[in-house]
């Protein structure tokens, strides 16, 4: 434990006193031209609708077709009481939903606006404006023409974002990205520091098992992740008024798997690698580039291809991201979130599991 802990310190000095980041570009023209050329697009379609038809009628199941003949929506759910609304949106399977009241068709009877109600998911901010907005319009169309008084009265309610502020939505992906930079790419580059100096060797014939070397090389940058995000955490807080309303001890305890899995990524791409340069680039062009892409961070999921949605669900970063605004934003707990939380966790062991197996082929 004694060695052990001399190579964790070790790493932390060396880590200080190395604070140099390489970029290099060779295959990004290429990468960014795919990856862009199908995952860029704001036009959001299909977005995920739960209905909640509370009247029954010719009237209100006309309406309802309306909203599904259209490209905008697509429905998820039949509801059968309001209170089931929150599930949906909360656990992410819905984004927007339309709740028609029981006297919808007998408001319209006595000449009386009809009452509906949408509910958008404003924790994504993006998605929250346009569903409210195609729903405007469904709702116009369905009234004949554009500038005729609607039959109906929409009240629109957002939740969990009422003023769709971008940061709100962006800002947990860029602490996401913090996380993912500090300690893939540092991680692999300090490893393959050590074999391109030629004290790796020197490493391995210590008492040190092979694990141990490992463990004292990665868990530093575990601890430079949870810094990190601690640093982070009060300018998310208190700069931009990310509100969290969600436990910072759940926060804190989602963040180490997703931590694990860009440790053992680091550790892959060491095994790849014979110099810091092809570390950095190997890093950022074929590990770091599609997680941005494919996460859900910045572009929506369902807009892509099936084949790059497939790929999505062996992105960490897709999990991590969902936590993250889940907890700060809709104050979700582990009851709700626990699917993603499994799912990361699963990633971690697989992922890390592979790069130990991979790291001792390369050793040998």
């Amino acid at each position: 434990m004694r060695t052990l802990w001399n190579l964790l310190l070790k790493e932390l000095i060396q880590l200080r006193r190395d604070p140099r980041i390489l970029a290099v570009l060779f295959i990004a023209p290429v990468v960014q031209l795919t990856l862009l050329g199908y995952a860029a697009t704001t036009d959001i379609r299909r977005v995920e609708l739960a209905v909640c038809d509370l009247d029954h009628s010719p009237e209100s199941r006309a309406l309802v077709d309306d909203f599904l003949a259209s490209s905008y929506f697509r429905r998820v759910a039949t509801l059968k009481t309001q209170e089931e609304i929150d599930c949906w949106l909360e656990g992410g399977r819905a984004k927007v939903a339309l709740t028609i009241p029981s006297d919808f068709s007998a408001e319209r009877e006595t000449g009386r606006p009809g009452r509906v109600q949408i509910i958008a998911d404003g924790s994504d901010a993006m998605v929250g404006t346009l569903g409210l907005s195609y729903s405007q319009g469904v709702l116009l169309a369905a009234a004949g023409a554009e500038g005729i008084k609607l039959p109906l009265e929409l009240r629109p309610k957002i939740l969990y974002n009422p003023d769709l502020l971008s940061r709100y939505f962006m800002v947990p992906g860029v602490l996401a990205m913090i996380l993912l930079i500090m300690t893939m790419i540092l991680s692999s580059m300090a490893i393959v520091r050590e074999t391109e100096n030629g004290t790796m060797e020197q490493l391995l014939v210590t008492p040190l098992t092979p694990s141990a070397v490992i463990m004292g090389k990665l868990i530093p940058y575990a601890l430079v992740g949870f810094v990190e995000f601690s640093t982070a955490m009060p300018i998310v807080l208190f700069w931009f008024e990310v509100p969290l309303r969600g436990s910072i001890g759940l926060l804190y305890l989602l963040t180490l798997p997703f931590i694990v899995c860009c440790l053992g990524l680091g550790l892959l791409v060491s095994t790849l690698s014979r110099t810091q340069q092809q570390a950095m680039m190997i890093s950022t062009f074929v590990f770091l580039m599609p997680q941005i892409y494919l996460s859900g961070f910045i572009f929506p999921i369902q807009n892509m291809p099936k084949v790059f949605q497939w790929a999505s669900f062996a992105i960490p970063l897709r999990y991590y991201v969902t936590i993250l605004r889940g907890i700060f934003l809709k104050g979700a707990g582990l009851g709700v979130l626990w699917p993603h939380a499994l799912a990361m966790i699963g990633l971690a062991i697989v992922i890390l599991s592979f790069a130990r197996l991979r790291y001792r082929v390369h050793l040998d």
